[in-house]
């Protein structure tokens, strides 16, 4: 037993101490890979999504903390190989924060909004060495749900001043909200089914 199981409050040392407990005690955590729990981010980002559109803080505390738990694990299993670890996670994420807001941590002017904007993805674009629309355009996640990829490449498009032919884009993003919305039909209609069944 350790202390902190008997605190009356956790903190982020003790999630990170308790997934590396977890590694060595649990059968089930023990043989996770990143591959093995990488649908897990996305379900836990999602279902922290659907409480931010719900308006409910309770759910979305809870929903928060699983997608951390999904941080934690990655950067433990990465500790674990010798890649990194969670110090180096936070160290780049807050050198990132830094180097991105120079209104803030520098001397750059902004009047607003879209300046604080412009400068993020300038440096943005710098440090990937984006030289290009189309450059960035490949920075986007290909792992991104089609829809939202889709207006993420447009939106690259019009901030650099192309009016692209979205038409046939758009078109296709239509078709996939379309299916997905089947999709859900369907699913919702599965569950009600296996509902009914269930009372038998």
């Amino acid at each position: 037993m350790v202390d902190f199981e008997y605190a009356k409050n956790h903190g982020f040392e003790d999630v990170c101490q308790l997934m590396r407990i977890l590694r060595e005690k649990c059968p089930w955590d023990a043989e996770q890979t990143h591959a093995s729990i990488r649908d897990n981010m996305l379900e836990e980002a999602c279902e922290a999504m659907e409480a931010i559109d719900n308006g409910d803080s309770e759910p979305l505390c809870e929903e928060l903390g699983d997608v951390l738990l999904q941080v934690v694990f990655h950067a433990t299993l990465a500790e674990e190989s010798g890649a990194f670890d969670i110090g180096r996670v936070t160290d780049a994420l807050c050198k990132k924060l830094i180097a991105r807001h120079p209104h803030v941590f520098g001397d750059a002017a902004v009047s607003g909004v879209t300046d604080v904007l412009s400068n993020w993805e300038a440096i943005k674009r710098q440090k990937k060495g984006q030289a290009t629309v189309a450059e960035s355009m490949r920075g986007v996640a290909a792992t991104l749900p089609p829809v939202m990829r889709a207006e993420k490449l447009i939106k690259i498009a019009r901030r650099a001043g192309i009016d692209a032919p979205d038409a046939e884009l758009l078109k296709a993003a239509d078709a996939v909200r379309d299916a997905e919305t089947a999709l859900r039909e369907a699913c919702a209609k599965y569950m009600s089914d296996c509902e009914s069944q269930s009372r038998l």
